[in-house]
């Protein structure tokens, strides 16, 4: 059986580099980092599940794209925080990915304060970059993202560090009062990937 922990507890930069090795070894996520360097995008970030469930699978064996319903590539642009410039983007990388066998889902970041409550029910903050987006998480394990950087180095975006996705361990992240949504998706995950281990919603 594949020791899928053997990178649980490492070094925060031994982490960082095996993260970046497992993703110049996938081509599904090279594919998406180039794509996004070729659209030019404004601060993109490639995050979420198409990291850290890609990673789950290569640790356990599994097919590289088990369980993946799409990836989410996001972006910052405070210059026009119209719908119709968001989507004149979104449907510009649809083209670009066709052929990806993955659905992409494009989002430009500074402009989920204005859609976030009326679809959730609760205020968001207005963001400063891409990356800001990450703290809001309901999982602190999902807050991944990486990009592909103008000297060919990739870069990681964590900021609660690696070690949740590498120790199979969703944990949640209590920023907003997102708990529904930690528990959806952590049973989803957890019915694909048994091997994972589920931190309750803090009480109170």
């Amino acid at each position: 059986m594949t020791d899928y922990l053997h990178l649980a507890g490492l070094e925060p930069e031994l982490q960082r580099q095996a993260l970046i090795d497992i993703i110049r070894s996938q081509p599904h996520l090279m594919e998406l980092l180039r794509g996004m360097r070729a659209l030019d995008l404004p601060d993109a970030l490639l995050g979420s599940g198409a990291i850290y469930n890609t990673v789950w699978n290569v640790l356990t064996g599994r097919p590289a794209l088990n369980g993946i319903n799409d990836a989410d590539v996001v972006y910052f642009d405070d210059s026009d925080l119209g719908y119709e410039a968001e989507d004149r983007v979104i449907r510009r990388a649809a083209a670009h990915f066709a052929r990806l066998p993955l659905r992409v889902e494009v989002r430009n970041q500074a402009r989920v304060h204005l859609w976030f409550p009326e679809r959730f029910g609760m205020s968001y903050p207005r963001l400063t970059c891409s990356a800001d987006m990450m703290l809001y998480y309901a999982t602190k394990t999902h807050a991944v993202a990486a990009r592909l950087e103008d000297d060919g180095q990739i870069s990681i975006h964590a900021p609660f560090g690696l070690d949740d996705m590498f120790s199979f361990r969703v944990t949640p992240n209590p920023a907003l009062a997102n708990r529904e949504t930690h528990e959806r998706k952590a049973a989803r995950a957890k019915a694909i990937w048994p091997e994972l281990t589920i931190v309750p919603w803090p009480e109170g």
